[in-house]
């Protein structure tokens, strides 16, 4: 029997994913935790301050846990502000829980990564899983360091360390949470509202994303995978779709026709030149069959009922 532990189970990808695990293992197998414990959560929660390695080591053997995601991090947008800090917190975490899991033994680890590992050196169009990385920011630099930390403790130690490169992930279960690629979900509360929406990056600006339903099926699909097949040990790409944020308003004047999209890029078009417009995940789909099911039609579709059915998020 498993007993899950997910750390940052407040953001984006960890508010749907504890919600799929509960699912599929049972609220009393999920433990969420992140800073701040949430009005009426569902199932298990408590506060955890992942800097405190003893704190994550005291919710271990309570629960008795079995596997732990760690999704707690500052993204890259949010990183610029404080760069040290962004290092620090980030890098501190990741320590605390691989050592931990390596204490305590435990049998599966997921350490997200992400498309920020890439750089202007990396090819920008179909970006190889084994592709030069030169990340522009302190939150890609973070996510290097721990690619390589996550290969050394599976190889120093044995711990079965998983991990996928996150494109931008669109979804409507959250507000945008400080990333670069954070406007394909913005974008969306502002149609809903009949509001124009002021794009922080330029109108062609490609970018590898993936839609929430697709993020959390990868994720549970390389969990579950058997470890025989597991060849990357640092991150597995991972590709969904990419759009331009012409393309995307495109897409919602399908629904709205009204809608319109403004252009002032800010320091985030830097960042989004220096990450990949496309993603080869082969490896992926050799190793544990992955195949994104989300085109860009079918994610706005999605994303545009369940908004309207949510306008709370807005």
């Amino acid at each position: 029997m498993e007993n899950i532990l997910i750390i940052g189970a407040g953001g984006q990808i960890g508010t749907v994913l504890c919600q799929a695990l509960q699912e599929r293992y049972g609220e009393s197998r999920v433990i969420a935790s992140d800073l701040r414990v949430p009005p009426n959560p569902r199932g298990i929660f408590v506060s955890l301050d992942a800097t405190q390695v003893l704190a994550i080591a005291d919710i271990v053997r309570q629960y008795n846990v079995t596997q732990i995601y760690h999704l707690a991090a500052v993204l890259s947008a949010s990183g610029e502000a404080n760069p040290i800090r962004t290092w620090e917190l980030n890098m501190q975490t990741l320590l605390n829980v691989l050592e931990v899991a390596r204490t305590f033994r435990i049998s599966k680890v997921f350490v997200p990564s992400s498309i920020a590992v890439f750089g202007e050196d990396a090819p920008h169009v179909n970006t190889p899983q084994q592709a030069f990385l030169d990340p522009a920011t302190v939150y890609g630099i973070s996510k290097v360091a721990a690619e390589n930390w996550l290969h050394y403790y599976h190889t120093r130690y044995g711990l079965d360390i998983r991990s996928l490169r996150y494109p931008g992930v669109v979804s409507y279960q959250s507000l945008p949470g400080g990333g670069t690629t954070d406007y394909a979900v913005d974008i969306f509360h502002k149609a809903v509202h009949g509001q124009p929406f002021t794009c922080f990056l330029k109108e062609d600006t490609r970018l590898p994303m993936i839609y929430m339903d697709d993020a959390i099926r990868a994720t549970l699909e390389l969990m579950e995978a058997d470890a025989a097949r597991i060849t990357v040990r640092t991150s597995y790409n991972l590709a969904g779709l990419s759009f331009t944020p012409a393309e995307l308003t495109a897409a919602i004047q399908v629904y709205y026709p009204s809608f319109q999209t403004t252009y002032q890029p800010d320091f985030r078009q830097q960042i989004a030149e220096s990450w990949p417009q496309s993603i080869d995940d082969t490896r992926a789909a050799a190793d544990w069959d992955w195949k994104p099911a989300f085109d860009l039609a079918r994610m706005t579709g999605e994303m545009i009922h369940h908004l309207s059915d949510h306008s709370v998020l807005a």
